[in-house]
């Protein structure tokens, strides 16, 4: 079976838990106009995207998690997060796995262990950074999270969810990332760089999320510009940009038609 076999019956539920880069907006202690605005749409948590994926004939979605920023907590009491059935993970920098810890209400409500998705340089990382979690005695009480890190290249499945997931790579500077593929939808943060075997992988899609940081040119991450000429290679019907430093106001930024900046709390679905 083909990786985008079968999503044609599928309905992906698309939720932007937060759409900022590592320091937030407002960054703390700046009083520029987008940090001290009063849009409310220019206050962006950091990076993390909930998906509830809905096969034909499901009795209910399969609730997938993409990062675990540092801000996950106050996400998910945002926008009623009640379960997660698995976490992929794109890279292990601070403002995507920070977060980590507040897994632990999902487990205690579900009863088991959640699995997490990642490459294995990724979750060699996660092992590191939360040492706690993964070394030794898992402990009692509920003192850690409880979690199966299962590594992945390519396509692969998550449990409950028969339909495949293409894990797709592209570089953040010279770190190889996950972007993630899912029939008609693709997530694409953390990158300045998509090499063109991706690109061929990522054609075709209808809807993006596209890493674009600031206007000014970064070593590690698109500026707006860039990404718009990744935006128009790629032609989704709809592009929206994400991992936003307070440089980029959506009161007076100006996209073409079919490209539009994401926003904490942005929802939409992708038949």
């Amino acid at each position: 079976m083909g990786s985008r076999d079968g999503w044609d019956e599928a309905t992906i539920h698309v939720t932007v838990l937060g759409c900022g880069t590592s320091t937030g907006v407002p960054v703390v202690g700046c009083t520029c106009a987008v940090c001290t605005s009063d849009e409310p749409r220019n206050r962006r948590t950091r990076p993390s995207l909930l998906l509830r994926l809905e096969a034909a004939g499901a009795e209910a979605p399969v609730v997938v998690l993409i990062d675990t920023s540092p801000d996950l907590r106050i996400q998910c009491l945002r926008e009623g997060v009640d379960r997660v059935d698995a976490v992929l993970f794109t890279h292990g920098h601070a403002d995507h796995v920070f977060g980590l810890d507040d897994l632990r209400p999902f487990n205690f409500r579900q009863g088991g262990a959640i699995p997490c998705y990642g490459s294995t340089a990724t979750l060699e990382q996660l092992r590191r950074t939360f040492a706690y979690v993964f070394d030794g005695d898992p402990g009692e009480g509920g003192g850690k999270p409880r979690l199966v890190l299962e590594p992945i290249a390519g396509a692969f499945q998550v449990p409950g969810f028969d339909l495949e997931i293409e894990a797709v790579p592209v570089f953040h500077g010279s770190l190889e990332v996950y972007a993630y593929r899912f029939g008609d939808f693709a997530y694409v943060t953390d990158c300045n760089h998509i090499p063109e075997a991706s690109l061929g992988r990522l054609a075709g899609v209808d809807t993006l999320i596209l890493d674009a940081l600031r206007y000014r040119p970064h070593p590690t991450h698109f500026s707006i510009d860039e990404a718009l000429a990744v935006a128009g290679r790629l032609g989704a019907r709809q592009t929206w940009f994400t991992h936003m430093n307070h440089d980029v106001d959506y009161r007076t930024t100006d996209l073409p038609p079919g490209v539009e900046l994401a926003y904490d709390g942005l929802a939409f679905s992708v038949c």
